[in-house]
Formats: structure tokens, sequence, C-alpha cells
């Protein structure tokens, strides 16, 4: 026997018995598939939640169900929930005292009752310091025609000096870009009077809780009411800036500066009766809703 063939022979003596068989079945038999290969790659291609449970984990019988699930007896607030809720809140927006020599109270008070479309608006905005009260009480039903706004009609009374106008009003109410609270009513009155007023105010975040806010308005009358001491045209302008902190979102006291101007026949109304044509103070209030 020649070197080469001895040495071949010898390393196949070398292996080992089991090997030499298995190599021996792998290439004279065809691969079978056993019945546990093909569950499992039936449950491979199963949606997870058809998938049986484990044998640790047992089905869950009706005992079980009725545990997880009990008669709350009238308890479930599904029954209770309704979608469009009826609301009433009061927000004193204002209530504050000037700072100056000539103190003087002023409040504006605003609460509305109703649903996410319709609802009821009271309103009074004034102030009051030693020669009586001037401002006004109005009453409107608003309509939200959109997210941001809504269309108000409604009533509005002026009071001031001993005397009452009474008028009637439409305007919209909302949110313009940016967040600004947005308020425009033209009203009409008796003997021909007719009065427009718009304001605007903005709430700028400082911190969560710090809150500065400006706003401004305007007011143009129609003709001359000299018993109000208002004259046509452009009558007021005033507005102001307030810095808030906001101890809870429902109440916050306040410190700001406020400044109103007036123009035209009412500015010389004024004159003649000896009052300032423009006055600013600094003012100190509390703000608070529920």
């Amino acid at each position: 026997m020649s070197h080469p063939y001895a040495f071949a022979l010898l390393a196949l003596i070398a292996l080992p018995a089991h090997a030499q068989h298995a190599g021996h079945e792998h290439s004279q038999q065809p691969t079978q598939t056993t019945e546990a290969d093909e569950h499992a790659d039936h449950a491979s291609h199963m949606p997870k939640e058809a998938l049986p449970l484990p044998d640790f984990i047992r089905s869950p019988t009706p005992q079980d169900m009725a545990a997880a699930f009990p008669d709350l007896h009238g308890m479930d607030m599904s029954d209770h929930m309704v979608e469009d809720p009826w609301i009433t809140t009061l927000t004193v927006d204002r209530l504050e005292r000037d700072l100056g020599d000539d103190p003087a109270t002023g409040w504006a008070v605003q609460a509305w009752s109703g649903k996410s479309h319709n609802r009821l608006w009271l309103e009074s905005e004034g102030e009051r310091d030693a020669h009586g009260s001037h401002g006004h009480i109005r009453a409107s039903w608003g309509h939200a025609t959109g997210p941001w706004w809504n269309r108000m009609v409604g009533w509005r009374r002026d009071f001031g000096g001993g005397v009452q106008r009474d008028w009637v009003g439409v305007g919209v109410h909302g949110h313009a870009p940016y967040k600004f609270d947005v308020e425009a009513t033209a009203f009409v009155g008796a003997s021909g009077r007719a009065l427009l007023e718009g304001k605007a105010s903005y709430d700028v975040l400082l911190t969560n809780r710090l809150i500065l806010q400006p706003e401004a308005g305007i007011a143009i009358h129609a003709k001359d009411d000299a018993k109000m001491g208002v004259g046509q045209g452009v009558s007021e302008l005033h507005g102001g800036l307030r810095l808030r902190y906001e101890f809870r979102r429902e109440f916050a006291p306040y410190i700001g500066w406020r400044y109103a101007r007036s123009f035209g026949n009412t500015a010389d109304m004024r004159e003649t009766e000896g009052e300032a044509v423009s006055e600013h103070q600094w003012v100190a209030g509390i703000r608070f809703w529920f």
C-alpha cells in the first residue's frame, strides 16, 4: 500500500463512528418534517391575537370576567356624561384702586351662563370716585360662529352724573390671530344717538405665573350728548398695562398703569367743566374668577 492511500485510510478510521453514520444518513435519506416543526411554522404566520395561550396561563372563566368588570350599580360615569354641559362662570377681571392723590375704585366684571354655542353674557364696567359713579351694565346673547368668535346682540345702560342712556347693540367678541382678545360693538339709542366701541388686550406670559397684560380701547359717538359729557367723533382713547402674579389661576393680584385721553368736543366739554383732558394713574388690584 502506497503511503497516500495508507494516510487516507488512517484518517477515516480516526473519525468517530456516529459522525460517519450521520454523514451517511444525510447523504442517503431525504429530510423529514416533524409535527412540532409544522406547528411552529404555522404559529409564526398567525396574528398575535390568535396565538394560543401558553400552557401556564389558563383561559379566563365567566367568574374571572365578572370580577374584572363588576356592575357599578349606577356609578358608571358614561351614563352621566354630557357632551355639551351647561356652564356658568364669573370673572372679576379688574377690581382696582388708584394710587394717586384723588383715588378712585374701578371695576370690570363679566359673567356668562350657557353651553358651547349659545350663552347669556352679563357685564359691568365703571369707576367710583369722590364725585360719584359712572360706567355701564350690559346683557347680551352670544352665539358661537366658530371656535374663536361669538356674535353678540343685547342691551346696555350707561350711567353717570344722575343720567342714564339705554342702547341696543350688535357686535363680535373673540380671539384674533396671535391670541388677541378683541371686542367690537355698534350701539344705537334714542334721539339718533349711536356709539361704536372697540377694545383689545393680550396676555404676555413672562413666566407660567407672571403675566403682563397690555390693553387699548376706543369710543366713537355719532352726536353730542352734553348731559353724559361726550361729544361727536372720537370721544376717548384709553389703555393700560397691568402685571399680575397668579398664585392660582383663579386668583391674581396685580399692579399697573392706565391712561385715558379725550378728543374733539368731548375734550372741550371736559375743559369747560374744569376736568383734565388726559389722565394717567398707577393702580393696584386683584383679578379672580370662579
